[in-house]
This record gives C-alpha cells, sequence and structure tokens, in this order.
C-alpha cells in the first residue's frame, strides 16, 4: 500500500462513509464507484466499494493491471487510487472474505450510467407506459459487455430503496439504488446476477420505517410463507399456436358458440400417492387439455393463477400481478398449459383482480411508507368485509400499473380473454358499506367515477392492441352498458355474466315440481332483458360452495328426480340466449359441495346416472357448436321466439332458437315429473321436425321416454300459428327439435 494511498484513506469524509455503512446515504451513486481524483482525472482515479466482512479488495484495470485497494473502514469498506488517464477506465472488482475464500471478478454495479432511457422515463412519469413489465421489475440484461440484472421499481416516496437477495447475502447495505426523481423510480444494475436468483426490495419509507418487499412486476415469485421474487426471462419461450392466434382475430365471439369450463387448479385433480399434491401445469396440459376437449367446451377459464399468498383465497387476493403462481411449476409451465389448450382448438380466459389487493406486509400496501397503490381514507381505501384495500384509481401510475399487467397476460401469455373480478365493487363508492362510511364523488353521487374511467380506459386499450381476445365482466348490478362500446357511453366490455339469470334459475328449480306454477315467472323474466346486454349465463364456483350445494343437490325431490331436473335444466340452459360457464365437476354430478382443497370425485364417472350427466353436457356442447340456430343470435332478439311461455299450470315452456343460415331449432321444457304424451306446440313451419335431444334418454340414464326420432307438422292452428307439432314430453325434460323440411 503506498503512503498517497494511506493519506487518501485517512482523509476520505468519514461521515459519508458512515452513511454508506448504514445504508442511508441520499446519493451512493455519487461516492461510490469510479471518481476523479481531487485534481482531476490526469492527477489519478478513485475507485470506492463496500463489502461487508471483505478482508481485501483488489481493482483489475482495463483488463489488465491490478491494484489492491486500502481498507479504510474494518467494515468492508476499501478505496483504490488508480493511475491518472484521459479516459475513463473501465474496471472490475475481487474481494477476499478469508484465506480460502476469494470472490470472482465482477463489474461494479455503480460504475454504471443510469438505466432507462429519456422516453422510458417520460411515460413512467406520465402513467402511460403500456409496456411497463419491459423497464420495471427485473430484467436479464448486457450493459458494456457485462451481463447481469436490471433492477427497478417505483417507490418515489422511500427514503432509500435497496436490492438485496442471495446474491448479496440479503444485506441492505451493499446494493442501494439510484433514484430517478424525474419519474419516482430507482434502479440498479447488478452484475452476474443470475436467472432464478431470489430478491425483493428493502425501503426506507416515507414513515421512516424499514420494511421488505417483493417485487410489484415479479415474473416469478415464491408463494405462501416464502414470498421473495426470482429472476426470470419471460422472452425464452418458443410458442408453436401461431395458427390459433391467426385465426382467433378473424373469428366474431358474439355469432360464435362460447362455452366455457371454469376450473381451480388447486382442487381439479390430485396426485394422492404423492402427498395428494394438485397436478402441475404441464401435467394439466395433457389431462385437463384432453378432458376439456372431450366434453367439448372451447375455453377454459382458471380462476386466479396470478401469484397469491393465501390458497383459502382461491387466487382472488393477488400479491403477484404478472407471476404465475409457483405452486404448480415456473413461469413457463404456464406458457406451455396455454400454448396446448391453443394446439387443441381452446382458448383459455384468465380472472383477473385489479378491484382489490391484500394487506400482507411483502405486498404492495404502503409500498414506500405511504398510501402509494391504495387510497389514504380507508373509507375509499379498504374492503371491510374482505380485509383488503382499494386500488386508487385515480392515480395514473395505479392505473398503468394495472393495464400493463392485464397487457402482459394477454400479449405475453397469449391469454384469449380476461374475466374481470367483482366489477361491482368498483362501480360504487358505498359498495357494502354503512351510511356514513363512504365519500360520495365530487358530484355528490355514488359512482366511482375514477374506477369507471379506469374500466373504459382498460377495456379500450386492451381490445385495440390484442386483436381477438375477450374481456368479461363479473358485474352483479343494474348498472347500464357494461358490455356496451366506450364510445356508446358504455364499459366497453365484450361480455358480462348474468347474475339475474342464474339467481332466478337456480331459485326456481330449488321448488318442489308440485309448486313450480306459483313461481313460472322466475324461469322467464330473463328473457325480459336477455339483449340489454351480452350475456354469459354463468353456474360458476361461488354457486357450489359455502352452504349453498352442489347443483345436483339443489334440486328436489328423490334420487331419480335430482338428475332427472339437473339434466333438465343443463340443456334450458344451452338453449337459453347467452354463451356458457359451468363450474369444473358439473360433468361429475356430485352430491357434495366443491371442497377446494379436495380433487374432484372423479370416481362418480363409473355410475350410470353421473356418466349420463357428463354425456349429456358433451352433447349439448356438440350441438350449441354445430348448430347456428343455438349461439349465432346470442345477443339479438331476433334469433328466439317464445311458442308459449305462459303454460304455468303445466309448468311447461316452449321456444324457438333461429340461425342466420334460416335454420329452426324447437325447444320444450316438462318441469313437472308428470309425462305429458301428447302435446301440441305451435310451430313456424310444416314438414318434419328431428328429436336432437331428450335428457329423458336410456343414453343420459333417463326413463328413455322420447318422439322416436322425430315428428310431422300438422296444418292445424295452435299457439297463434298455422302449424303444430304433437310431442311426448318425457317427464322433468327438455327435448330439442331441429326442422329439417
Amino acid at each position: 500500500m503506498s503512503e498517497t494511498q494511506s493519506t487518501l484513506g485517512q482523509t476520505l469524509a468519514m461521515d459519508q462513509i458512515q452513511k454508506i455503512l448504514s445504508a442511508s446515504h441520499p446519493d451512493p451513486f455519487s461516492f461510490l464507484g469510479l471518481h476523479a481524483a481531487e485534481g482531476g482525472s490526469e492527477s489519478g482515479w478513485i475507485v470506492r466499494s463496500f463489502r461487508p466482512h471483505a478482508q481485501k479488495m483488489w481493482v483489475e484495470v482495463n483488463g489488465g493491471e491490478r491494484f489492491e485497494a486500502d481498507r479504510v473502514h474494518p467494515d468492508g469498506f476499501f478505496q483504490a487510487k488508480l493511475p491518472g488517464s484521459v479516459e475513463r477506465p473501465t474496471y472490475r472488482l475481487e474481494w477476499e472474505f478469508s484465506p480460502s475464500h476469494h470472490g470472482h471478478l465482477s463489474a461494479d454495479p455503480y460504475s454504471f450510467g443510469p438505466l432507462l432511457g429519456e422516453q422510458d422515463v417520460y411515460f413512467l412519469a406520465e402513467g402511460t407506459h403500456r409496456r411497463l413489465y419491459e423497464v420495471l421489475g427485473a430484467h436479464l440484461r448486457e450493459f458494456a459487455g457485462v451481463k447481469g440484472v436490471m433492477f427497478s421499481v417505483w417507490a418515489p416516496n422511500a427514503r432509500r430503496v435497496s436490492v438485496v437477495g442471495d446474491f448479496n447475502d440479503w444485506d441492505g447495505r451493499i446494493n442501494p439504488m439510484r433514484k430517478r426523481i424525474e419519474a419516482g423510480l430507482w434502479e440498479l444494475f447488478v452484475p452476474d446476477v443470475a436467472l432464478k436468483s431470489h430478491y425483493k426490495f428493502e425501503l426506507v419509507g416515507a414513515d421512516g420505517r424499514l420494511v421488505v418487499k417483493s417485487d410489484p412486476l415479479a415474473f416469478y415469485s415464491q408463494c405462501r410463507s416464502e414470498t421473495a421474487s426470482l429472476v426470470w426471462d419471460w422472452h425464452s419461450y418458443q410458442w408453436n399456436d401461431q395458427a390459433w392466434i391467426d385465426q382467433r382475430s378473424k373469428v366474431d365471439p358474439y355469432h360464435q358458440a362460447v362455452s366455457i369450463y371454469e376450473v381451480h387448479v388447486d382442487s381439479w385433480a390430485r396426485v394422492p400417492e404423492d402427498g395428494d399434491r394438485p397436478l402441475s401445469y404441464r401435467e394439466l396440459a395433457d389431462r385437463l387439455v384432453a378432458h376439456v376437449k372431450e366434453l367439448g367446451f372451447t375455453h377454459i377459464e382458471l380462476m386466479p393463477v396470478t401469484e397469491y399468498p393465501f390458497d383459502g383465497s382461491w387466487g382472488y387476493q393477488v400479491t403477484g400481478y404478472f407471476a404465475p403462481t409457483s405452486r404448480f411449476g415456473p413461469p413457463d409451465d404456464f406458457r406451455y398449459f396455454v400454448d396446448r389448450c391453443h394446439q387443441n382448438g381452446i382458448g383459455v380466459i384468465l380472472d383477473w383482480v385489479p378491484a382489490h389487493f391484500p394487506k400482507d406486509a411483502h405486498g404492495l400496501a404502503r409500498f414506500d411508507g405511504t398510501p402509494l397503490y391504495e387510497h389514504m381514507d380507508p373509507r375509499e381505501g379498504e374492503h371491510r368485509d374482505w380485509g383488503t384495500l382499494i386500488f386508487n384509481f385515480g392515480r395514473n401510475e395505479v392505473r398503468n400499473f394495472l393495464v400493463a399487467s392485464a397487457l402482459y397476460w394477454l400479449k405475453e401469455y397469449h391469454i384469449d380473454g380476461l374475466r374481470v373480478d367483482a366489477v361491482a365493487s368498483m362501480l360504487y363508492r358505498d359498495y357494502s358499506r354503512k351510511s356514513g362510511d363512504w365519500i360520495p364523488n365530487r358530484f355528490g353521487g355514488r359512482e366511482n367515477l375514477e374506477a369507471i374511467d379506469f374500466l373504459r380506459e382498460l377495456n379500450s386499450i386492451c381490445y385495440g392492441e390484442v386483436p381477438g381476445i375477450m374481456m368479461f365482466a363479473e358485474e352483479s348490478t343494474a348498472f347500464g352498458g357494461v358490455s356496451r362500446p366506450v364510445d356508446a357511453g358504455g364499459l366497453g366490455f365484450g361480455f358480462k355474466w348474468n347474475m339475474g339469470w342464474m339467481n332466478d334459475s337456480l331459485e326456481y328449480m330449488s321448488k318442489n315440481p308440485i309448486h313450480r306454477r306459483h313461481h313460472h315467472d322466475n324461469a322467464t323474466f330473463s328473457m325480459l332483458y336477455a339483449y340489454d346486454e351480452n350475456f354469459v349465463l354463468v353456474l360458476s364456483h361461488d354457486e357450489v360452495v359455502h352452504g349453498k350445494k352442489s347443483l345436483l343437490d339443489k334440486m328436489p325431490g328423490d334420487n331419480w328426480q335430482k338428475f332427472a331436473n339437473l339434466r333438465m335444466f343443463l340443456a334450458w340452459m344451452y338453449a337459453h340466449p347467452g354463451k356458457k360457464l359451468l363450474f369444473q365437476g358439473a360433468e361429475l354430478a356430485p352430491f357434495t359441495e366443491w371442497k377446494a382443497n379436495e380433487s374432484l370425485p372423479w370416481h362418480l364417472a363409473q355410475y350410470p346416472e353421473h356418466r349420463g350427466v357428463w354425456r349429456l353436457l358433451t352433447d349439448l356442447n356438440r350441438l350449441y357448436r354445430e348448430m347456428p340456430a343455438l349461439h349465432d343470435f346470442d345477443h339479438s332478439g331476433e334469433g328466439f321466439e317464445w311458442i308459449d311461455a305462459n303454460d304455468s299450470s303445466n309448468s311447461v315452456f316452449s321456444f324457438v332458437r333461429k340461425g342466420a343460415d334460416g335454420s329452426t331449432i324447437l325447444i320444450a321444457v316438462n318441469a313437472t315429473p308428470v309425462p305429458r304424451e301428447r302435446h301440441r306446440f305451435g310451430v313456424p313451419h310444416g314438414g318434419y321436425w328431428q328429436e336432437v335431444l331428450n335428457t329423458d334418454a336410456d343414453l343420459y340414464a333417463g326413463t328413455n321416454m322420447g318422439n322416436q326420432g322425430g315428428v310431422q307438422a300438422s296444418a292445424m292452428e295452435f299457439h297463434g300459428r298455422p302449424w303444430s307439432v304433437q310431442v311426448c314430453l318425457p317427464p322433468l325434460a327438455t327435448v330439442m327439435f331441429r326442422y329439417t323440411g
């Protein structure tokens, strides 16, 4: 060690060293790294670095000469004097922690200038960066020939942010980040950090508290009690679904069959011989895809797979808006699952939760020591019923975060649609609140104007940037125009869940058939508003849990009547205008409710009554896809016509569905256990009507009453029509007839 170096070490500003040692330096880049000596670069260069517990440090200059640094503080602060030069030298560092423990040569994180470009910073500050996920988070990068990871995070009010991980012993003093004041961002490039490295952000918040947070834009995360983020390269997967993507943009979903199989991945199927674990994404790519293809559904809808800490939330309390949960495998295994779905002609819809987020300490709550993502006032920023926090939709950066999340799944995971959860809770400030526990909007009303603007922005951007996708609203109020275009004053969703049909229909079906005549309107009311929105008829997970009973057990009567009622109801649903959604296990017709921590009862498929429901759903999906009359005008009145909506005394319903090609299907429902062997209906055409579905067929474990293949219309006026047919209506059954001429 030279006398000059020793003198320089003794004259260092010890207050700045102490700030580095305590991770409280306001601008670590101004002190750490390479700096011109006091007399300028011609007088030499100074390199300063801090590595706790290191005993020695060497500096390699321009790939050649090595200089040993002074250890100017026993905690591991080093300084080296380099010879003067006109050009700024490049250098690498090497540490010795003990005679037998050397670090490898590595570039210095504090040798790199600002990382994010001016345009990125501008859009980030404006809150309009559509590809936020390309600049925030952790990204494998190469700068000046050095490979490593660029970390960046939005935390405008934090006093200090450090990246910590298994590459720096989780010590927040080692890698404090640079603050880009113009956008409230912190950034740092850390050389030699590898794929799958674990990391978090350590922050000193505006409130002075030290917290350690998962990355809001992590692409891969640990789950449950382990909450680190993992470095991941989401560019590396090679897709094989281009044919699907190309044709998707050419299909009009409003005039196509859309039947959705809703799945909770954790409970669809388990492996008893391996600790009763759930299937992995890759196993699902084989078993679930094959099953859904056999049943004939057009889409799989996944309950949220965005990372979440608590199994009991079923994924609806999200902490990782850019990471598929690692419960079932790494991110690219989820891509593989989506890819396999597409290769088998099945679309993938993802439940997505922008309404609220949990209070878990490692998540978004008070991220930088302030209510950054949420509202400050709990009357605006907290869902008391759910114990969660509400996003501040009035903040540009928050809307940017959520829109970028949606685009990330649609673009980078090739997701075909998003079902936006809990839209009703977003639309109204007084949702599930008592008087005085909410704040009116600026006009004194109850509507959440900022959330409404966000939803319109979300739908406009997603539909505008990703051709062929679908956006669904889970919305249970009478808010108008949910599935109408934004430029027509709507929210811009493509579809809305029909919760009214679900409630009324299940209420009707729960009645003893002898009493159904008194509740006839429950079964017909939905047609009064069937075309107000682009509806999806849903029998979702919410209807078979928490004491609501399984679909089969909701049905009245003895065992035979329960199965007959269920078959009748499912066929009636497929005949009713609107797209379709059924929760996993509907094909098995279990007696018990869904249990989120158990596998579906697959053994039931061996029993005739349960297998009959399975076969019926397979045939219903086939007919729904193949017959334009059942899907062409799901959202238009020109495709539906009542034959008789008022036969309450017999609890019989009859109507026709019509296709754009002129095809016509007659549907008749007998909601009582009384067979009606010669029931007459008026029909729009003379000729032959082929029986294409009978839920009482022996194939479905019914009594096999039927019409011997079809019926011939006669020129007898009935129901105001010049032609009529005489039909055998089996007990508790739905029958369908296709007009063949």
